[in-house]
């Protein structure tokens, strides 16, 4: 494609069944808005398209599980996940959803115009059905193990260890998740687009086409999707949740949300452009405009085949020029999982990391799994806020600011002339555009940002170098011209850093007195409700202001000149301390415990005895008089216990749950009549008992009652 005249960017769609976490952000939600903001600062005509996603199954399990309505859940987590984009600083030009009445409209009109045209095919199928519930099972009602890799709680759409799209009736061993129970088959009506008939057409367009320019971990995935041959996939389903399908004999059933759901682009797209007074059209329809999804890699083969599939059937539509999808984030080590609460929740770190929200961009962006799976870990935050962003960015513009207040107050002083090392970081500073811009249009965000911070580390050897906190003492000229450099690397930092730090780059800009471009001071996050979102990327209702662009970098000689005014030093970056990052490790540890637990089960009841075999146990209450430890044993305690018959020794295993200090006093509940047993050459006189909680915590046995006295039978 030459220069595109717009560009339409879309990222996938939230299932409103919870929060969003930092999986999320990392795999779609970060990147386009680094590129969005990237191509607003550029100058290019850009609506930035997102909304939840308030249909499917998920949102029906959620409510099932809460005791209330789908309706109940989507608006609640539809108004939880607004806040946090809006509090996050995603700047979506329209976020709306799937429940909104022009979604509805849109998706049953696409609908509609398929079913006119012949392009479905009508089939009565076997699907899954559960006689215990009365319904049919939808594909997330149903787990077995996935027939490609063996995992065995894949879904009845895909399997969530090896990435594979699946029919439910493609599971081994299937099971219904309402019940429990084994599905039987039923016959059913619906509607499938037939996508081995645009096999041909894909096969060009995406293994022919664009071989060269999408990543490789997207191609990959498609290229063994088409070659496995595609199959008619259902476009509709038996469920009350979601759009009704609009033709004769569609009564009970919806339409699927995976045909839905892509289609909540488009419909937020007509959103914006009836609010804005724009048409929507060509942004969508015409060959000039460049389309890229932003998704995670679980969405790759919904939007590389089967919608492009349907906007081909259509007719009208253009095709994604590129679809850069993520890998996943996994999150110390492990992978993430919002049923088991293995997740960093962004409404929490919100409010747990005040202000820092660019601190977590950009370590998202630096561990970006942008080709392969790619790890979070709290540590690495902290280094990254620590050791990067505080020590290198936030350092150099302090030491900037600080001299230039305390040296000039606060003056941009005027340049006597140059040295060569001058002259050498301003061209330099004048590449960084084109340097970042170039990784930004490949979508390598990672390798972006790093280039960001190269100019920072520039700044810091620049004035580390020269050391105008010397030069000052015996030549004020030289002093004038290093101030002027350093003004403007920090001048340079405060636009580029915007599309990756964006409130950072609204701080800074603050702090050198730079005007700022505010596009979009109101953006909306559904049709009703509008939100303030940091952005300075340079239009404002198509108009646009004199602050500084992308471009100014390169092109400006100046980018702050003498005589400007700046403003006092402020930290950008605060030090992270390692107790603020214990904390969070420890919310983990506390989910892995508890998921631990949630995996125990019952032990079953042990082989049934008589009366006669129970009376021949003699259980005594007991206090523990002395312990101390076994040597040489991890496990083993030797206590003196009083038994109210006498005082004996009893070896117990309880060493890992209790200090021999921790015990003494207990009042215990002994096994009196046990057979004595040597323990490494201790003889141990009965038996303390205990239990286990589901943490593996030991528990003593004992009586509330702390009157009973030592001796007394427990029968």
């Amino acid at each position: 494609m030459n220069t595109p005249k717009r560009y339409t960017i879309t990222s996938a769609l939230p299932y409103t069944n919870g929060p969003i976490h930092i999986g999320h952000l990392a795999g779609v939600y970060v990147p386009a808005d680094i590129y969005v903001r990237y191509l607003r600062l550029t100058g290019n005509d850009v609506v930035f398209i997102g909304g939840s996603d308030e249909h499917g199954v998920p949102i029906t399990i959620k409510a099932k599980n809460e005791g209330v309505s789908p309706q109940d859940v989507v608006d609640k987590y539809h108004a939880i996940i607004k806040k946090s984009f809006e509090e996050f600083g995603i700047s979506f030009d329209n976020y709306s959803r799937t429940s909104a009445k022009i979604h509805h409209e849109t998706a049953s009109e696409f609908f509609k115009t398929l079913y006119d045209k012949g392009d479905f095919i009508e089939e009565t199928t076997e699907q899954l059905y559960d006689e215990k519930a009365h319904q049919f099972l939808a594909d997330r009602f149903v787990t077995g193990t996935c027939p490609k890799c063996g995992n065995e709680e894949a879904y009845g759409d895909q399997c969530e260890s090896c990435g594979s799209s699946l029919n439910a009736t493609d599971l081994i061993n299937p099971k219904s998740a309402l019940t429990g129970n084994v599905p039987t088959l039923k016959q059913t009506k619906h509607w499938f687009l037939p996508l081995d008939k645009h096999e041909a057409f894909l096969r060009e367009w995406i293994l022919e086409g664009h071989k060269k320019d999408w990543k490789p971990n997207v191609y990959g995935q498609v290229k063994s999707w088409i070659d496995d041959g595609l199959r008619p996939r259902a476009v509709t389903r038996d469920l009350d949740w979601g759009i009704p399908v609009p033709v004769p004999g569609g009564e009970g059933k919806v339409l699927y949300v995976w045909f839905d759901a892509p289609i909540g682009y488009i419909s937020s797209t007509k959103e914006w452009a009836a609010r804005v007074g724009k048409d929507w059209e060509p942004y969508w329809k015409d060959k000039d405009t460049k389309l890229v999804h932003f998704i995670g890699k679980d969405n790759i083969v919904f939007h590389c085949i089967i919608f492009p599939a349907m906007l081909k059937a259509e007719g009208s539509y253009i095709l994604p020029n590129n679809v850069p999808a993520n890998e996943f984030l996994n999150l110390e080590g492990n992978k993430l999982s919002t049923s088991k609460n293995w997740a960093v929740w962004l409404p929490d770190y919100l409010k747990e990391f005040p202000g820092q929200q660019d601190v977590l961009r950009y370590t998202l962006t630096a561990n970006a799994p942008e080709t392969k799976d790619n790890d979070f870990t709290w540590k690495d935050f902290q280094a990254r806020n620590n050791n990067e962003l505080v020590a290198i960015f936030g350092n150099f513009i302090n030491r900037v600011v600080v001299l230039t207040n305390k040296f000039y107050n606060g003056i941009v002083p005027a340049p006597n002339g140059f040295s060569q090392v001058d002259e050498e970081t301003l061209a330099a500073i004048k590449a960084y555009p084109e340097v970042i811009s170039s990784s930004i249009e490949r979508y390598r965000f990672r390798e972006a940002q790093q280039e960001l911070m190269n100019l920072a580390r520039l700044g810091n050897k620049y004035l580390a170098d020269e050391e105008p906190w010397k030069v000052v003492k015996f030549d004020e000229p030289r002093t004038q011209a290093i101030m002027y450099v350093a003004l403007q690397i920090a001048s340079a930092l405060a636009t580029l850093s915007e599309p990756f730090l964006p409130f950072t780059s609204t701080k800074l800009k603050g702090i050198l007195g730079l005007r700022h471009n505010e596009a979009h001071s109101d953006v909306v996050i559904s049709s009703k409700e509008q939100i303030s979102i940091p952005d300075t990327s340079g239009h404002k209702n198509g108009s646009r202001n004199d602050g500084l662009t992308w471009n100014d970098i390169s092109s400006k000689e100046t980018l702050v000149p003498p005589g400007h005014q700046i403003g006092e030093a402020e930290l950008l970056f605060s030090k992270i301390e390692d107790e603020t990052i214990q904390f969070q490790l420890d919310k983990l540890i506390a989910s892995k415990k508890a998921n631990e637990a949630a995996k125990k089960t019952v032990e079953p009841q042990k082989d049934t005895i008589t009366f006669d075999d129970f009376t021949k146990l003699d259980i005594r209450v007991g206090t523990i008089l002395e312990a101390q430890k076994m040597p040489k044993a991890k496990k083993l305690l030797v206590l003196k216990v009083d038994t109210g018959i006498d005082v004996r020794t009893i070896v117990s295993g309880i060493a890992e749950s209790f200090t021999a200090e921790e015990v003494v006093g207990k009042r215990v509940t002994v096994l009196v009549n046990l057979a004595p047993r040597d323990l490494r050459g201790v003889e141990s006189q009965g038996m303390i008992l205990m239990t286990e909680t589901a943490e593996g915590k030991l528990v003593f046995v004992n009586p509330d009652d702390t009157a009973i006295p030592n001796g007394l039978q427990i029968s």
